[in-house]
């Protein structure tokens, strides 16, 4: 191996942890939605809030964001978001003292505005560490360390936020209670800080190694987001991530309540968690299965990563897109157990979408990859936008009928992967000089 070779694999591995701690935090979430919709006594709506607050900052602090990097470069970009993650982490210790369900959704901003620089930073920068003919192997198998820690974060999350306090034998209104459950908040935060300060001192270490094997960073309006605007396949790809991307993120939020009412005592999953029978799930085993759904997506990518070496992507996406929607219509008009092994069987299916929509986009472009990639990260607030939805359908309709908006959203991701089978692809030229 070649000393430019070693250094693009040194690169590689460096930003892979990227996506492993973001999707850590990001899912995170999923057990604090339930948490604080307990503690605060709120609807689903008002409790999905979370995720607007924290998909929010893809929409504002995007454009900023990869200004950010383009100025400062991707290694002291990557670290500042790091800083920015550990200030808003250290924001809900204050939130939970005061008992202000407002100020948790503030810190919950802040922690998604360093991953947003995060995101703009790391989604180019694994998909160019490489020959250009892999960018999809590589963009999915970072993807893949992502839903490692998609998977994890559930798990413990629940067994910190969703156990005893206000969960426990004791009455839900108790003072004491409620103070045990917010308390509990703070230390799935603390662990968080921690992670994310292990994180930034590999970061530190390694910064100048990535940015030696990173592509050159141009600026000029042809690297602002808004002359992919001008793109129909920049603008139709932002589309499909918004819409996945809610619709992942739809369904993660809910899932924990969902299961709760819908998994039986005899239930393998429940089994597995608890190694006995029982009635019905607990919250925090409900919250523990939510990693099932993550895991699927897990799995998904390592699959989707030998696939995609023999199949054409667009057909893989298309395949993905139309199971994910039938399991979602399936979950509408099913109960109990059946439905509750669609809904985390959905996983599976979300596993390839992101990356594959992703670098799709990429090709068929008009824009600078830079101006695209702003874009396609800024559609990410589909993850604040569709939730909300769900929940007013859900507090309307009920958890069931909730499902049929995620469904829409991947019939129409079904349609882009269509679409992009007779696109145009658009050459360019690879910059390979360092960044600075």
């Amino acid at each position: 191996m070649t000393k430019q070779n070693r250094s693009l694999v040194v690169a590689f591995v460096t930003v892979t942890t990227l996506f492993f701690a973001w999707g850590f935090i990001t899912q995170t979430i999923d057990p604090l939605i339930a948490s604080v919709r307990a503690i605060f006594k709120l609807s689903y709506t008002e409790a999905l809030l979370t995720q607007f607050a924290f998909f929010m900052a893809y929409g504002i602090v995007s454009l900023p964001g990869a200004a950010l990097v383009s100025k400062v470069g991707y290694g002291r970009a990557i670290v500042f978001a790091l800083l920015t993650m550990i200030l808003g982490c250290l924001v809900i210790p204050l939130a939970t003292h005061l008992g202000t369900y407002a100020l948790v959704l503030v810190a919950l901003f802040i922690i998604a505005s360093g991953i947003t620089v995060l995101q703009v930073s790391a989604n180019p920068l694994a998909a160019a560490l490489g020959p250009p003919e892999r960018s999809h192997f590589r963009l999915l198998l970072s993807q893949t360390f992502n839903s490692l820690g998609t998977v994890l974060a559930p798990w413990v999350g629940s067994h910190i936020m969703l156990r005893g306090g206000v969960f426990g034998d004791g009455a839900a209104d108790d003072a004491a209670s409620r103070a045990q459950s917010l308390r509990d908040i703070d230390t799935a935060f603390i662990v968080i800080i921690v992670m994310i300060a292990l994180l930034t001192l590999l970061m530190v270490r390694f910064r100048k190694v990535m940015e030696s094997s990173a592509p050159t960073l141009v600026e000029g309006p042809k690297t602002s987001v808004f002359t992919a605007l001008s793109s129909r396949w920049a603008v139709f790809g932002a589309l499909a991530i918004f819409l996945y991307v809610g619709a992942e993120v739809a369904i993660g939020s809910i899932l924990t309540n969902f299961l709760h009412g819908e998994v039986s005592g005899d239930n393998v999953l429940l089994g597995l968690l608890r190694g006995e029978g029982a009635s019905r799930a607990t919250l925090e085993e409900a919250g523990k299965m939510v990693s099932f759904y993550w895991g699927g997506a897990f799995v998904g990518r390592i699959i989707g990563s030998a696939l995609l070496v023999r199949l054409q992507a667009w057909k893989l996406l298309t395949v993905n897109a139309v199971v994910a929607a039938v399991l979602c219509f399936l979950v509408s008009q099913s109960g109990g157990d059946v439905s509750a092994y669609a809904a985390i069987i959905i996983g599976l299916f979300n596993s390839i979408m992101f990356p594959v929509i992703f670098t799709l986009t990429l090709e068929r472009s008009t824009a600078s990859q830079a101006a695209t990639s702003g874009l396609l990260c800024m559609a990410i607030v589909g993850g604040a936008i569709l939730p909300l939805l769900v929940g007013a359908v859900a507090d309307f309709a009920g958890l069931h009928t909730s499902f049929l908006v995620p469904m829409v959203a991947y019939a129409a991701i079904g349609f882009f992967a269509i679409s992009a089978r007779k696109a145009r692809l658009v050459v360019r030229e690879r910059a390979t000089s360092p960044a600075h």
